[in-house]
């Protein structure tokens, strides 16, 4: 209960639609973004369903596909939601009735993976056009009743030697456009924590470099964000997880852990060399991923911010008609044949080598 009270206050800023609703009258969940969202679309690329403990991350050190020990935000949320979105790498053929997960682990915030440049997996700007393409091109409209989520930005930074945050941020903000263009009404988007003081950044000397566009990035992405604050048929919630992890890391024993600096975890998603014994006590799980009672925390706070502000009533709903949802099914099933090359090819070893960080 006390983490619950703590993270409820964690809300950036939110630009609100007249009519009030409760959060339970969300038609489906969509998430776009990276590990942090991730709920099995990289572990399933990389032959998870098939050898899962030989896929990226390991199973059962990872959780379910999942970067982490346990459930991450998108299920923790989805639980309070009462909306399982499925990740979009194991889609059935029928469209599923309670969303969709495009996050992938690794997602640059435009086109491609930070993580592993050459592999077909898409960044969250080309995640979002996943959606919105056949949906646009249909001349259809996205589920207005429907919540979107946008979080990325940080294998920029920590992977993708972003040296300013200029197009990091243009990218999440073109992402919060088209869906806006697309539909879409109801946005939720997350800022960074401090990267700087993520285990591998102390690892490799570079918190003050990572911490330095973790600020930049936050500042920027909010303004971008005000840009959006005359369009009244948006509502767009933005929630302060820099905020909540730094509350975390200067009052650990108050959400109930003990290490705030050092990983779990001992190796890399390929190589993992030892788990320590109590994970739950940890803030991080390895060197960029926090434990899954962080991420309850995240959750918490996504909820707070978004039973803090009006959504819309729902309404007939018009968004992905018959044509649409064909249409979408179609490029989605396109990907999945694409991602065909992640089974069971390995990707990942080389790159992730150099993240091995010791407790």
């Amino acid at each position: 209960m006390k983490k619950q009270a703590v993270a409820a206050g964690f809300v950036l800023l939110s630009f609100m639609l007249p009519l009030k609703a409760s959060a339970a009258s969300f038609s489906n969940f969509y998430v776009f973004g990276d590990s942090l969202s991730d709920t099995g679309n990289v572990f399933a690329a990389t032959g998870g369903l098939a050898a899962p403990t030989t896929a990226i991350p390991q199973d059962p050190q990872y959780f379910q596909g999942r970067f982490s020990n346990g459930q991450v935000w998108v299920d923790y949320l989805g639980d309070q939601l009462g909306l399982t979105p499925s990740p979009y790498i194991t889609l059935n053929p029928a469209i599923p009735n309670q969303g969709i997960n495009f996050a992938v682990g690794g997602a640059s915030s435009g086109q491609g993976n930070a993580v592993v440049p050459n592999a077909p997996l898409p960044g969250v700007l080309e995640q979002v056009g996943l959606l919105t393409q056949p949906i646009l091109q249909a001349n259809q409209k996205l589920d207005p009743n429907a919540l979107y989520a946008v979080w990325g930005g940080a294998n920029d930074y920590v992977f993708g030697q972003a040296t300013n945050t200029t197009q990091t941020v243009q990218n999440l903000s073109n992402a919060v456009w088209l869906l806006a263009s697309a539909g879409a009404k109801n946005i939720l988007v997350f800022n960074l924590p401090d990267l700087g003081k993520i285990p591998l950044a102390f690892a490799t000397g570079s918190s003050s470099n990572l911490a330095a566009l973790t600020n930049e990035h936050n500042q920027e992405l909010a303004q971008e964000l005000g840009k959006f604050s005359n369009n009244s048929d948006l509502n767009l919630i933005s929630v302060d997880v820099f905020s909540l992890f730094n509350q975390v890391e200067a009052n650990p024993g108050e959400f109930g852990f003990q290490n705030v600096t050092n990983p779990c975890v001992v190796g890399n998603f390929q190589t993992i060399l030892s788990v320590c014994s109590q994970p739950n006590d940890y803030l991080f799980y390895d060197s960029v991923h926090p434990t899954t009672g962080v991420h309850k925390l995240v959750a918490d706070a996504a909820l707070a911010a978004i039973e803090a502000k009006s959504v819309p009533e729902p309404a007939i709903n018009l968004g992905i008609l018959a044509l649409g949802a064909f249409g979408a099914l179609g490029i989605l099933k396109r990907q999945q044949k694409k991602a065909a090359f992640m089974t069971p090819v390995r990707v990942v070893d080389a790159q992730l080598s150099h993240i091995t960080v010791e407790n």
